[in-house]
């Protein structure tokens, strides 16, 4: 369970990013993050597993204060979470089969990382996330060969080998065309169903969110405006979240696509 309890963040250039913030998230929810760019999304998403530290307020996970925690406690506690980028963040020179290995032992320096230095329970569970996201057969093609929704796929694999309890997405299918925008949700959506890990996913297609996430929590100007069932959400919701933009927005999607 994810809590946050009047959580704030400010910049150090006294920029409010969150305020305010009070949310229960239960274990394996699907939850889509919405709002226009600036809104506090990322920032709400990267404090969970402090990538950024909160500066105000409480944020528990598990029962574990996140804020309290330090050196190895730290490294410890990301293990149970999976960060997946927009940019993939992969080592393109080399194999799929060695970019997910890399989740495995995140201690190592990253010269070792990349020399194939795996036992081979390692290496099984490597190739077992390949083959739950439909892409064991590219496990020794170098990933510069692969497509962009391709190489997605594998950062959800690496994410999948650390066997997380939760799963944040900052905007996952920002960059893919509209169909494999779709296998990748898809994938979002069976992991959550079939293995009960949590996905929190930030994310700009406000579509793909209603059709996807089982919750809806709008951010405007660093503060939640709406939080509720994908069922719930109306044009006027949508209106008020992204401040009258909505049908500017949408306009826009439609015109990229």
């Amino acid at each position: 369970m994810i809590e946050f309890i009047n959580v704030e963040k400010t910049y150090g250039n006294q920029v409010k990013a969150l305020q305010e913030i009070n949310l229960t998230i239960e274990q394996g929810e699907f939850v889509a993050i919405i709002g226009l760019s600036g809104a506090g999304k990322s920032t709400l998403l990267r404090c969970i597993n402090r990538m950024h530290d909160i500066t105000g307020g409480q944020l528990i996970v598990d029962d574990v204060e996140v804020s309290s925690l330090k050196g190895r406690e730290i490294r410890e506690f990301r293990k149970r979470i999976g960060m997946i980028f927009q940019s993939f963040n992969l080592v393109t020179r080399t194999t799929v089969l060695k970019n997910v290995l890399v989740s495995l032992v995140p201690e190592l320096p990253f010269w070792r990382r990349l020399t194939g230095i795996f036992s081979k329970e390692d290496k099984i569970k490597a190739l077992s996330a390949l083959d739950q996201v439909g892409i064991l057969d590219k496990a020794y093609i170098r990933v510069s060969q692969l497509s962009g929704g391709q190489q997605q796929r594998v950062a959800l694999a690496r994410t999948l080998a650390q066997n997380p309890d939760i799963i944040l997405a900052d905007e996952p299918i920002a960059s893919l065309d509209p169909v494999t925008s779709k296998q990748v949700m898809d994938d979002f959506k069976r992991i959550n169903e079939e293995m009960n890990i949590s996905v929190i996913i930030n994310i700009h297609h406000v579509e793909v969110a209603l059709e996807y996430a089982d919750r809806i929590i709008g951010i405007r100007d660093g503060k939640v405006v709406f939080d509720g069932k994908s069922e719930e959400v109306t044009d006027e919701i949508l209106d008020n979240i992204y401040k009258g933009q909505m049908e500017k927005k949408t306009m826009i999607e439609d015109k990229e696509e």
